[in-house]
């Protein structure tokens, strides 16, 4: 039986109901949707669970997506209505929104893909449905952090250590199932995962015929994870025209399977990288799907990058969890570089990110150029040291568990 976590998301759901208001909740496959939506509902509520990856259901409401109003106009023993896979029929959503309108129903909609209710031109009701985000689990909910010292971007421990690990977060990423089960049935389940991708979401996006070369295009572009996309070398290795590497990388976007971290272009001095950096949304799913081996020994050879994932994914499961915030890189043409800008309402925070100990002023220069260049009194280095200090008077280094 697989673990049941705690998910810091779950009391904004809540707060979204209690506000009378319905949800969209969005994310990739296994971050673990249903389980939470399941939790928190049979604890509190009264609902109906519409399953639509249920092909008979699919195919009943595809027929008549009015049906859903015939059901349930004058049925009143249920106030909530959680329909799964809903971008499985878009044409749901008009319906729900006369329910709504009509205060006869609240709704819980799931959903692995925003492409195909984009495509179709559904109605995601603005005003009507608060649109949250789930991603794998962040660190803590998996007991991994200490006291915050940057208070601005703080997520703090709702669990207990559970002896999960840093370097096994770095292998095999966190899934709540990989999270739950041993080290063989990790390696078996991740490298199933995008074999599962490619035929739940692929062929649903009509490109079946091409699933092989999608396939390829999706192996590089995992082991490329954490850089600028370079449309033309993808192109040049799998032999895919430009226009199509860039269609099947907005699929990949669509799909939530990519985050992709902006440029901080606020600068009159230098010129400065202009297109995004993107990551693949899980570090197990990245290994996996790049065929690397997902053993212990992956860290001591590539630990630099993927520390650089774990700390980057867990800023963006953070930034979208409060929304307080907003996460850019920075690069010169020159190559000094930043790794890491968070920028709040009234605050610029630039973090480096450096995988070793005992960090040296000559390893920032780039850190040194921001601060100097954007007349900034503070900046941090993250590293994996036991204790935090001071580097100088402006820089202060972090281990990463204080976040």
């Amino acid at each position: 039986m697989l673990k049941l976590f705690e998910r810091h998301i779950a009391r904004n759901l809540k707060k979204t109901l209690e506000n009378n208001k319905s949800i969209l909740l969005l994310g990739p496959r296994q971050v673990g949707k249903s389980t939470l939506i399941k939790e928190i509902l049979s604890k509190s509520f009264i609902f109906d669970s519409i399953l639509l990856q249920n092909p008979e259901l699919r195919i009943h409401y595809e027929k008549d997506p009015s049906r859903l109003i015939h059901e349930y106009e004058l049925d009143n023993t249920n106030n909530i209505i959680y329909i799964d896979e809903i971008q499985k029929v878009p044409a749901l959503f008009d319906s729900i929104q006369y329910l709504i309108d009509e205060h006869k129903k609240k709704f819980i909609l799931t959903g692995s893909s925003a492409r195909k209710l984009r495509r179709q031109e559904a109605n995601l009701l603005p005003g009507r449905l608060i649109l949250h985000r789930l991603d794998p689990l962040m660190w803590g909910e998996l007991g991994l952090t200490k006291d915050s010292l940057i208070p601005e971007i703080t997520v703090p421990n709702i669990s207990n250590p559970i002896g999960y690990s840093m370097d096994e977060s770095m292998i095999y990423g966190s899934l709540p199932e990989i999270v739950s089960v041993t080290s063989e049935q990790r390696k078996e389940i991740l490298k199933s995962y995008s074999t599962i991708y490619l035929e739940e979401e692929i062929r649903a996006e009509a490109i079946s015929r091409n699933i092989g070369i999608f396939s390829s295009f999706l192996q590089l572009i995992a082991f490329e994870s954490g850089s600028n996309p370079n449309f033309t070398k993808v192109s040049n290795e799998t032999g895919i025209s430009v226009i199509t590497v860039k269609e099947y990388f907005q699929i990949l976007v669509d799909t939530l399977i990519i985050h992709q971290l902006p440029p901080f272009i606020k600068s009159a001095r230098r010129r400065i990288a202009k297109t995004p950096k993107y990551f693949l949304f899980d570090i197990g799913v990245k290994n996996a799907t790049a065929d690397v081996p997902l053993e212990k020994k992956l860290v001591n050879i590539n630990r630099g990058s993927l520390f650089e994932h774990f700390i980057i994914l867990e800023m963006f499961r953070r930034q979208r969890l409060n929304n307080n915030f907003r996460l850019y890189y920075w690069r010169t043409s020159t190559d000094l570089e930043v790794d890491l800008i968070i920028e709040t309402n009234d605050k610029i925070i630039p973090i480096e990110i450096k995988s070793g100990k005992n960090i040296r002023m000559p390893d920032l220069s780039g850190l040194n150029a921001f601060l100097d260049e954007h007349n900034l009194k503070k900046g941090y280095v993250i590293s994996q040291d036991l204790k935090p200090y001071k580097l100088d008077n402006r820089i202060i280094v972090i281990p990463w568990n204080y976040l």
